[in-house]
């Protein structure tokens, strides 16, 4: 889930914080009942702003959520956030209807994550601005392998034969991680190359030879 940048107003964040099937520390048995109303436009202006959602669906219907990380407010607690589960329905003007499912974090009243899951498709904010390719997801995590093994971006490049631009923009997310070049950065990282290829969301090459 990526940063979705919204402020939180007060009814929203008790629509989030209240679970009536949960028994938590600090919370009223059974809680006082709130509006959950309030999350039907919040979602659907979350919604609106991904380029690709259909602005003919809207989320019709919420139930009270779970809580999958919860903000005690205590120093050294186990999460600095909370995130939030919350089951509800999207709807159609032409009577369609589908299972929704958003996924909300957020510390204080800045909202800090955002997903929304419809039917089996799974919805987020885009991290490239309009119009740009979305990073290759593989850019992060090599980035934090060379990091945390401190190699630097020009040895990396030497030990795989490869241009340091090269290199940088797979770190970037601009260059898709080939099988040759995966299979160099593998040996360089000290992981397997299966391991590595999995992380990089290429085929199993020992899959096709079984098959």
């Amino acid at each position: 889930m990526v940063s979705a940048d919204r402020t939180l107003t007060v009814e929203v964040i008790a629509a989030l914080r209240y679970w009536p099937d949960v028994l938590w520390i600090g919370q009223k048995n059974p809680p006082d009942p709130v509006d959950l109303t309030v999350l039907l436009p919040f979602f659907n202006g979350v919604l609106q702003e991904l380029a690709w959602w259909n602005r003919d669906w809207k989320v019709r219907e919420v139930e009270p959520g779970l809580p999958l990380e919860i903000d005690t407010h205590h120093q050294g607690g186990s999460s600095p956030f909370t995130e939030v589960s919350v089951p509800g329905t999207v709807g159609s003007s032409g009577g369609e209807s589908l299972p929704f499912v958003a996924k909300v974090g957020f510390a204080g009243d800045q909202l800090i994550r955002f997903q929304a899951e419809i039917g089996d498709v799974v919805l987020g904010p885009a991290v490239a601005p309009a119009g740009r390719l979305e990073p290759h997801p593989f850019a992060s995590v090599l980035t934090g392998l060379m990091d945390l093994r401190g190699i630097p971006v020009k040895a990396m490049a030497r030990e795989t034969a490869r241009s340091m631009s090269t290199i940088l923009m797979l770190r970037s997310g601009r260059h898709n991680p080939e099988p040759l070049l995966v299979e160099e950065i593998a040996r360089v990282l000290g992981m397997s190359e299966a391991d590595v290829r999995v992380i990089a969301g290429l085929d199993d090459p020992f899959d096709h030879a079984e098959r």
